[in-house]
């Protein structure tokens, strides 16, 4: 009898825990199904423009936050906070502007670095986007399942059966992206890190700056990959131009990464497809326009698409290789590293920005060249018919471009880009007049197209070209950016931010008629 009020408090207390239990299963329940509902809304209904910009600004806040937390090689040459800002938005943009020397950041910020380049790299985004495209066809498939209506008839099966086509084949096409993404990079690495591991001289150059080995070919391999030109030496590729081995590896990198993506996408589907017999692949090659994953092109656009790449390369190098043969920038080379390394940085004007030679050293007329080949986006290729196919695909994106309702796409790029331009030499006025040698306009426009081109080039700063030289002046192995005000600064993440987005405003000013 007196187990009695023990017996009463225990079955008190069980009956507490599991009235708690359930009402903390039930709040779980409802936040998940919160949450869920949240994100499906968002995933719908919002605008893709807004959703990657928020993908973005979400990615290089993280990353700033990474970066001013993590410590650097050297507690004594901290950088700026914004300098960590503006390296955050240049790794996630893949610009790869610099304001500060790459051999300041430890290994672990430059680790840091590279998961935002490979987060904020144009075939990991499109694979994301794709897989939203999956949801919301999926969400359709449900939505018109026969389960969902009883009355089944022909048309509405045929719909379907159409539909669950489509999907398997986003599915399948997914896949192959994902696996092409991981393996580009994987066998980049192997080789990367094999050569580096082979070579004295690249081995004596990493322990000489202190860089650890296997950091360095993963930040090499990332950065070429996604096309961003972000390296842990401060010279970047300059170090390494007599290192040809090196630049034979990267280049087919820099290729498959951006310019030739979409073409060896393509070869990758057709040789699956002599492989296996499935329908999904079958659809993902005749059905292009059907999936709209911008990177997946017809046989015809890839074959022009490969060959005005090859011939824009071909331009620059015989070129640069005329021009240039004698110049400083080439100074002490052989003939074959001049060669190599041509390939090597007229391969690279097309959005990677890793330069084996210094550019201020370039004759005008390439520096104009490499202007205009910066500015052209990716996947610029001459098309010199228009078949039915093709004019389709045109009036289903014009119809898809009415439905966007973002207001600066009535301003093309060239208009904005001015306007950038006239903000900074406005901003820079005084040091354009007091060293005009190292701030002229032509500087600031490589600059800014540089960075609305997510290139990453620069022609650097000079203390040697000062009219006014002061002692303090030391050059510095950064970009001339480096040397702007933070206003100026500014305007700059603004442009990177902008190129980033270009695919989102190419049509932009097509409502103005200038004749």
């Amino acid at each position: 009898m007196k187990n009695t009020p023990n017996l009463k408090f225990r079955s008190k207390t069980v009956k507490c825990l599991a009235s708690l239990h359930h009402a903390l299963t039930c709040m779980c329940h409802w936040t998940g199904t919160t949450l869920y509902s949240f994100l499906r809304a968002l995933l719908l209904r919002v605008d893709p423009f807004w959703l990657q910009l928020c993908y973005f600004v979400t990615l290089f806040m993280l990353g700033y936050m990474s970066l001013s937390i993590l410590e650097p090689r050297s507690p004594m040459n901290r950088p700026k906070s914004y300098d960590l800002l503006f390296t955050a938005v240049s790794a996630v943009t893949v610009s790869s502007m610099a304001t500060v020397e790459m051999e300041v950041f430890s290994n672990t910020q430059l680790f840091c670095l590279a998961i935002l380049m490979l987060l904020g790299g144009e075939v990991f985004t499109s694979l994301l986007e794709l897989q939203i495209q999956i949801f919301k066809l999926s969400e359709r498939k449900s939505a018109s399942s026969p389960s969902s209506n009883m009355n089944v008839e022909n048309g509405l099966m045929s719909t379907n059966s159409n539909i669950d086509l489509k999907y398997k084949s986003m599915k399948f096409l997914g896949i192959t992206v994902l696996c092409y993404f991981f393996t580009v990079q994987v066998i980049g690495y192997l080789l990367v890190s094999l050569y580096v591991g082979l070579v004295v001289s690249i081995k004596e150059v990493l322990m000489n700056k202190k860089l650890n080995l296997q950091v360095f070919s993963i930040v090499t391999t990332i950065s070429t990959f996604t096309n961003c030109g972000f390296l842990p030496t401060n010279e970047n590729m300059m170090v390494f131009k007599n290192n040809q081995g090196l630049q034979v590896i990267l280049i087919p990198l820099v290729l498959l990464g951006n310019t030739l993506y979409p073409v060896f996408l393509r070869l990758v589907l057709l040789l699956l497809g002599k492989i296996s017999v499935r329908e999904e692949i079958k659809y993902v090659l005749e059905n292009e326009d059907e999936l709209r994953y911008p990177h997946l092109l017809s046989g015809v656009d890839s074959w022009y698409l490969s060959l005005t790449s090859v011939g824009f390369t071909l331009i620059q190098f015989v070129l640069l290789m005329s021009i240039g043969w004698k110049s400083q920038a080439m100074h002490g080379l052989n003939t074959s590293e001049k060669v190599v390394g041509s390939l090597f940085q007229v391969t690279n004007t097309r959005h990677t920005g890793e330069s084996v030679f210094d550019l201020s050293l370039v004759s005008p007329a390439i520096i104009v060249l490499i202007v205009t080949m910066m500015y052209l986006p990716a996947y610029t290729y001459f098309l010199p018919r228009e078949d039915s196919r093709t004019l389709s695909s045109t009036t289903k994106c014009n119809k898809e471009k009415n439905k966007i309702s973002i207001g600066f796409l009535l301003l093309s790029p060239l208009p904005i880009l001015v306007i950038i331009i006239m903000l900074i030499c406005i901003t820079e006025s005084d040091k354009m007049q007091k060293d005009p040698l190292n701030f002229n306009v032509l500087n600031v426009i490589f600059e800014v197209i540089s960075a609305y081109g997510n290139v990453g080039f620069s022609l650097g700063y000079s203390c040697k070209r000062q009219l006014q030289p002061y002692e303090e002046c030391q050059d510095a192995c950064y970009g001339f950016v480096g040397r702007w005000s933070n206003i100026s600064k500014h305007v700059l993440v603004l442009a990177m931010i902008f190129g980033r987005l270009r695919k989102f405003h190419q049509r932009g000013g097509k409502a103005w008629k200038l004749s």
